[in-house]
């Protein structure tokens, strides 16, 4: 059995370890509520823009769409791999690495697949297996749709150039503080609406639904993209919200059960010292 000093170290250092991860819990509880606000805001905005493109492309057939919504002999990938730049939020870096490696080694294996990192996570492990063409982890310093929209017309710029015939993103999305849904959603080319859209009948267009569309896309993939590392945002604080709940918890019960192993020790040193003072005091006694 340790001695009681080591004991008492040990309660002490993780004491010191659960006022910190409490700290980290309340941060990110406070970030957590601003972020969850942001993309429930943002959510039915981007899916309803996502709907309304969908539908209108599905049924034109210009030279302005087919930039984005051809679908062509997918021989180069890119995924979009977004992530945090800190730990120390559960699985919610290591789930996005793990399946983004899948796909590049088991969906595309015979294609060319490279990496835009969002995260310095996501750049630190996986620029060790594969290729990475574009890090923007300082994003996170400024998170506006400004920075975002950078992104994505690059993103834009490579399909319609040609230099990658599918583009993925791989995210997680945010459900509530201990739930994270992983995503690997399509970026480029444009998906048509699964259904008819009928109702694109009810309304009038000015000046015409081709030149609406050609202008909604750059916008509608803009705000995807926007969302999507809103989600991952959103997602990581309340992952790590959740890590450090369940670390507090799980430290406040080690430190109980050292107090017991103390408390223990303790008793067993007294009970030795009086058996040694009793053993003393016979032997004078004789």
């Amino acid at each position: 059995m340790a001695n009681l000093k080591e004991i008492r170290n040990r309660i002490s250092s993780v004491s010191s370890t659960m006022k910190i991860t409490s700290a980290m819990k309340m941060v990110s509880a406070a970030k957590l509520k601003k972020a969850q606000d942001a993309i429930t805001a943002m959510r039915p905005y981007a899916n309803k823009l996502t709907e309304l493109l969908q539908g209108l492309s599905s049924n034109l057939e210009s030279d302005g769409i087919s930039d984005y919504a051809d679908q062509r002999p997918v021989n180069k990938v890119l995924i979009v791999a977004i992530t945090s730049n800190r730990g120390l939020c559960g699985a919610f870096n290591s789930n996005v690495i793990k399946e983004c490696s899948e796909v590049i080694e088991n969906e595309f294996s015979d294609q060319q697949a490279d990496l835009i990192t969002i995260g310095k996570k996501a750049h630190d492990l996986l620029e060790k297996k594969f290729s990475i063409v574009e890090d923007h982890s300082q994003v996170f310093d400024d998170l506006s749709f400004q920075n975002i929209a950078q992104i994505a017309d690059n993103l834009m710029n490579y399909y319609s150039e040609g230099a990658y015939d599918k583009i993925l993103l791989v995210y997680n999305s945010f459900k509530n503080a201990g739930t994270q849904i992983l995503m690997k959603e399509q970026f480029l080319p444009i998906l048509p609406s699964a259904e008819e859209n009928e109702s694109s009948a009810d309304y009038i267009f000015e000046p015409s639904s081709e030149e609406i569309v050609i202008h909604l896309i750059p916008k509608s993939l803009k705000t995807q993209l926007y969302k999507a590392v809103r989600d991952s945002y959103a997602s990581e604080h309340g992952a790590r919200m959740t890590a450090m709940h369940k670390a507090t918890d799980n430290a406040s019960e080690l430190i109980d059960e050292l107090t017991l192993t103390y408390n223990k020790a303790r008793q067993a040193s007294i009970t030795n010292e009086i058996l040694e003072i009793v053993g003393g005091a016979e032997a004078l006694n004789n």
